[in-house]
């Protein structure tokens, strides 16, 4: 439950089903025991509106949930587990089987023993309680359930985690925790807590300039966001550092000393694994398999320091087919997972991943939440050994370029196996990092024999064997090479070997960039040739085509744009090429080239397809991803202005999505090829479709918090909109960049670009565009504490909007104006703007804004203590918040309610409203639950 929902009998993984069961799982292990009506399942599931049949399709789970937990039980027997009470089921566990039961005993503990002295004690058990968390609570679930569920799990973590922090600043370990609280307290700016811990530790540090400015953050934070000052515990701890009281100083630890570690928890952890598959017939290698072997104890434990082995050669050679099958045979040694990566060292298209990029995929495989990533490398690196630390895992680094490349990559803790390939020496790690080495040369004459009897049959090598050598020969004893010939040959039963030798022999050529020397007799290009020449005239065009593809796969919609063809003739197409081998389907209906094959398909395209030709797939491809990106825009950010594109070309047929949920699959699936796709455009002279795709993938990445992503693309098509002249592009480009840089937390920068699209689009007489930039402008100065420039900015949006007719803008631009005259408490004039806002947002249904607009009202009424008058507004933007389901707007007006109550003397009323409030800013895991458990905690 703490992290993706998963479940073991004994040491197997046992396969839950789709995310809907899941949901049902753990829907009802939430439960404890209790039985759980099966309304309250639909609603998990589905929501207030479940489809016709979710009755049935409901007890479909569970009897699924059933076989899945107890696959031996016979027919006839009442299930033991999952069990049917009343018009619902309950699932019957032992605590010590759940991970979120033994981290709410672990915390309990921990508080009693903090409580009773012991310290030291009680650190250990949170820091052992925190250590069982894989990532957010019931990730990867959808439906109501996992929205309101997640967030107050995460919450117990972080009040955990504030307390275990609280635990080491006593024990003398500030300097420690100084880099944990500077990323935390800029995840949660709101947060005193947070922000109390950083300042005491930073003091204790000897940084009281440190320690003050953080103070300086968060009460600027405070005063922007809410209005209101620091508590009382934050603001004396800011007068104590300012007079160095010398209380403050670090006294001696306390005496109870550190116990022993506790027990290990008795369930798996969630553990990633993400080792690609072994060959079915690996063959071969044996003396190199000793070599590696030896590298690890012999008793079959795990090594006692972290272990390095480089494993390099050329492409095709086989390193990766070695490191895989050696990854799997000693996997079980490494408990806590598997974490694989292609690094695309040398990938024809220049793409190499970067450092960065590669620890970012592996703090997601490991289950932090994008939004948890810090934006300096180095404190990603330091986040991604600490997650690490104290585990046991295997990493896999395939196709590494350089040392440099590595170095970030590997865990800082002993324990560990990483295991690496690259066609360089990586004499730098062998050096530096005490890497142990290993050069693949070709297979031997035996091994290569081996692998093609494999795939051919020992009989029909022994009918011809001067064939097979000469096979193996002009090969060079290349396992790619030789696989290839092999698949060629498997499908030519009746071929002699003498015959395909003979056409070997025949097309002998030269794979420039990829030549053996000394080491290998004959040239790749050779073997690659001629299988493409026996491809039919349409595979080998698609083939050539898909040497011009930028990413690291291609999905086969795509595909079909690249050839122009339709999905069902590309399908076949497709199958023709990886039954030849020159394609791998690494995931049902994705495809990649390996590294040399994509070279030899680029260079093929550019031998026989026209400039005009390849220009015209690109262009196909490209405008595909563009319109397909474009398809999710209305159902991840409905009612936002469209980016006007141009028709796609013939050929190009873009998906469609019917859900939400589908579109934000798609983008999440396809988002490295998306990255890559802006990348291409700039550099193929499509500037149109480089700043056009970030800008149409705006919700996608401030969504799912891909800060890094949406800078990088944003930049990419600036540049492009620039180089081409192209100032439409530009002003939108400046306008998307400023939003991934507000999203980042940057806001003074945020206001750089967006004073810039603004002068753009006057220039351009762009109305609509100089009215949402300057609405922007006026938003970044109200986030960045600048009132009076956000109240100067807001009222020029307002006059734009209202020269061009432009009602919607002008609605939203005056409850803007009214909320930043309520901040600088100009009372009468925020209350003439938020009532003209009404008349605007009611006459055109924007019910959103009226909401907002509505509570904006009554906390200015509250802050003029009209307190019936507050009341009343807060009560009709209820209303209107619930009717359009905006949960986190609810939440926030319960609050400014119980506020009013609270002014009006109704104490009681004051606290059911802050508690509906908690409940609700729980959900949304926003900041202001915590202002609101203060409030119920001072009405005690």
């Amino acid at each position: 439950m703490l992290g993706p929902v998963r479940a073991w009998r004994g040491e197997q993984e046992l396969d839950l089903g789709s995310p809907q069961q899941r949901v049902v799982l753990a829907a009802l292990l939430l439960g404890r025991g209790r039985p759980v009506a099966l309304g309250e399942l639909i609603r998990a599931v589905w929501g207030e509106e479940p489809p016709a049949a979710a009755v049935s399709v409901l007890r479909t789970y569970v009897s699924r949930l059933r076989k899945v937990l107890e696959p031996g039980r016979e027919p006839g027997r009442p299930p033991g587990l999952l069990v049917s009470v009343g018009d619902g089921y309950a699932i019957r566990v032992p605590e010590d089987c759940l991970d979120l039961a033994v981290f709410e005993q672990r915390v309990v503990e921990a508080k009693r023993r903090y409580a009773a002295g012991e310290t030291a004690a009680a650190g250990e058990l949170l820091h052992t309680a925190l250590d069982a968390w894989q990532g957010p609570a019931l990730a990867g679930l959808p439906g109501p359930l996992a929205e309101s569920e997640c967030s107050w799990l995460d919450e117990q973590r972080l009040t955990a985690m504030e307390t275990r922090l609280d635990i080491d600043i006593t024990l003398g370990r500030h300097d420690t925790v100084v880099p944990e609280l500077l990323s935390l307290a800029a995840r949660h700016p709101l947060r005193e807590q947070l922000c109390r811990l950083l300042m005491l530790a930073l003091y204790r540090s000897g940084r009281q300039a440190g320690a003050l400015e953080a103070y300086g953050r968060t009460r600027d934070a405070l005063v922007t966001e809410l209005g209101v000052e620091p508590g009382a515990p934050l603001k004396d701890l800011h007068r104590r550092i300012l007079t160095a009281d010398p209380s403050l100083l670090p006294g001696p630890a306390p005496a109870d000393g550190p116990p022993p570690r506790p027990d290990p928890v008795e369930y798996p952890a969630a553990r990633p694994a993400q080792l690609p598959a072994d060959l079915p017939a690996f063959v071969g290698r044996q003396a190199e398999l000793e070599r590696i072997r030896a590298l690890l104890p012999e008793d079959g434990s795990p090594p006692a320091t972290l272990v390095i082995s480089a494993i390099g050669g050329m492409g095709g050679i086989g390193k990766s087919a070695l490191a895989v099958h050696w990854a799997h045979e000693v996997a079980d040694r490494f408990p806590d997972g598997q974490l694989y990566i292609n690094l695309r060292g040398f990938d024809p298209t220049g793409s190499v991943m970067t450092p960065d990029e590669a620890v970012r995929v592996f703090l997601d495989a490991l289950g932090v939440p994008p939004q948890r990533i810090p934006g300096d490398f180095g404190a990603q690196v330091a986040l991604y050994r600490s997650v690490l630390a104290r585990r046991r895992v295997l990493v896999l680094l395939d196709n590494a370029r350089d040392a440099e490349q590595v170095r970030p990559l590997l865990p800082g803790s002993p324990g560990s196996l990483v295991i690496v390939t690259s066609r360089n020496r990586l004499s730098g790690l062998i050096a530096g990092e005490g890497a142990h080495p290993l050069t693949l040369d070709q297979m031997t004459p035996t091994e290569a024999f081996d692998l093609l009897a494999a795939r051919l049959g020992t009989d029909r090598l022994a009918e011809e064997p001067r064939a097979a050598g000469e096979i193996i020969a002009r090969c060079g004893r290349l396992p790619l090479a030789l696989a290839i010939v092999a698949a060629h040959a498997g499908v030519r039963p009746g071929f002699p070997l003498s015959a395909i030798a003979e056409e070997v022999r025949d097309s002998h050529g030269s794979l420039d960039a990829f030549a053996g020397g000394d080491d290998i007799t004959t040239d790749v290009r050779a073997v690659f040739s001629w299988s493409y020449k026996a491809l039919s005239a349409p595979a080998a065009r698609l083939f050539r085509l898909l040497g011009l593809h930028c990413g690291p796969d291609i999905p086969v919609p795509a595909v079909a744009a690249l050839a122009g063809l339709p999905p069902r003739e590309t399908r076949g197409l497709l199958g023709e090429l990886t039954r030849a081998h020159l394609l791998t389907e690494h995931f049902p209906g994705r495809y990649a080239l390996h590294d040399l094959l994509r070279v030899y398909a680029a260079e093929r395209a550019r031998a026989e397809e026209t400039a005009r030709e390849r220009d015209e797939a690109v262009e196909r491809l490209l405008t595909w991803y563009l319109h397909t990106a474009d398809a999710t825009y209305p159902h991840i950010t409905p009612n936002r202005r469209r980016i006007p594109l141009e028709p796609p070309p013939d050929g190009c047929r873009p998906l469609v999505f019917t859900t939400r949920e589908e579109a934000l699959e798609w983008c999440e699936t396809e988002r490295p090829n998306l990255v890559g796709a802006v990348h291409q455009a700039a550099g193929a002279g499509q500037p149109g479709i480089a700043w056009r795709l970030p800008a149409v993938l705006w919700g996608f990445f401030y969504l799912r918090s891909h800060t890094h992503e949406w800078l990088d693309t944003t930049t990419t098509g600036l540049a492009a909109a620039r180089a081409a002249h192209d100032r439409a592009g530009e002003a939108q480009a400046l306008a998307d960049r400023s939003a991934a840089l507000r999203d980042s937390g940057r806001l003074e920068e945020a206001i750089g670009p967006l004073r810039e699209a603004m002068s753009l689009f006057r220039d351009l007489g762009n109305a609509a565009g100089r009215t949402a930039t300057v609405a922007n402008l006026g938003d970044a100065y109200l986030q960045a504490g600048h009132l009076r420039k956000a109240v100067e900015y807001t009222r020029r949006g307002l006059a734009i909007a209202r020269t061009t007719g432009n009602v919607w803008s002008q609605g939203i631009a005056l409850s803007n104006l009214g909320d930043a005259y309520q901040r600088l408490g100009r009372f009468d004039e925020a209350v003439d703007c938020l009532e003209q806002a009404l008349t605007v947002l009611r006459a055109h249904d924007n019910r959103w804004v009226e909401g907002i607009t509505l509570d904006i009202l009554g906390t200015v009424y509250r802050r003029l203590h009209r307190y019936d008058e507050a009341v009343e507004h807060y009560h009709q933007a209820l209303k209107t918040h619930r009717d359009i389901g905006n949960r986190w707007g609810e939440g926030h007006t319960l609050g400014n309610l119980g506020d009013a109550q609270l002014g009006a003397g109704e104490s009681e009323a004051a606290r059911g409203s802050w508690l509906e409030a908690l409940a609700i800013l729980s959900e949304c895991d926003h900041a202001d639950a915590e202002k609101v458990r203060e409030r119920l905690a001072r009405l005690d």
